[in-house]
C-alpha cells in the first residue's frame, strides 16, 4: 500500500466534496442508490474504494480526475426506482444522462468524461480508454455489491467528515 498516495486521495477526496457542496451533486442525498444507501454516499464509497485500489496497487493515476469522476459517475440526479422518472433500462442509459448533466454543470477533462459515460461497462458499449476510468469500474460494481446484499463492514460507521 502506498501511503503517501492513499493519503493524498483521501485529502483530495475532501476537497472535492466541498468544493461540491453548493452544487446539485447534495441532491443526491434525497435518492436512494441500493438497498438503504443514498446516491450521495454511493459516490463517494466509490471514490473512496478507488483511492484504495489506487494506492493498494501503486498505480500512476491522475487522482484528482480519478476523485472527481468517482464522485460524478452517477450525476442523473432522478430517483432510478421512481418508473415515472426514470430513464427506460436505467442501467444502460444512466450514464450517458450522468455524462450530459456533469458536463453542463461542471468543467470535465477527458479522463472524468470517461469515467462518467463508461463506467458501467459492459453495459455500455465502449470499454473505458483510460484506467482511471477502469478503475472506477471495478470500485463501483464492488460498492454496489456490498451495498445490495449488505457484505462486510460498510465504509459509514467510521466516516466522520462526510
Amino acid at each position: 500500500m502506498n501511503r503517501q498516495k492513499l493519503e493524498d486521495g483521501i485529502r483530495i477526496l475532501h476537497e472535492e466534496i466541498r468544493n461540491l457542496k453548493h452544487s446539485r451533486f447534495t441532491e443526491n442525498k434525497d435518492f436512494i442508490q441500493h438497498g438503504t444507501t443514498t446516491l450521495y454516499q454511493h459516490c463517494i464509497s466509490v471514490a473512496y474504494r478507488s483511492i484504495i485500489i489506487a494506492s493498494k496497487f501503486n498505480l500512476d493515476v491522475d487522482m484528482r480526475s480519478l476523485v472527481r469522476g468517482a464522485l460524478l459517475h452517477d450525476y442523473y440526479l432522478y430517483d432510478w426506482h421512481n418508473k415515472e422518472v426514470r430513464a427506460k433500462l436505467h442501467g444502460f442509459h444512466h450514464p450517458r444522462i450522468a455524462c450530459e448533466n456533469a458536463m453542463r454543470d461542471f468543467e470535465l477533462n477527458r479522463i472524468e468524461q470517461d469515467i462518467v459515460c463508461k463506467h458501467m461497462f459492459p453495459l455500455t458499449p465502449k470499454p473505458p480508454r483510460y484506467k482511471e476510468a477502469w478503475i472506477i469500474c471495478v470500485a463501483d460494481k464492488a460498492c454496489s455489491l456490498q451495498e445490495t446484499f449488505k457484505l462486510g463492514t460498510s465504509f459509514w460507521k467510521p466516516v466522520s467528515f462526510i
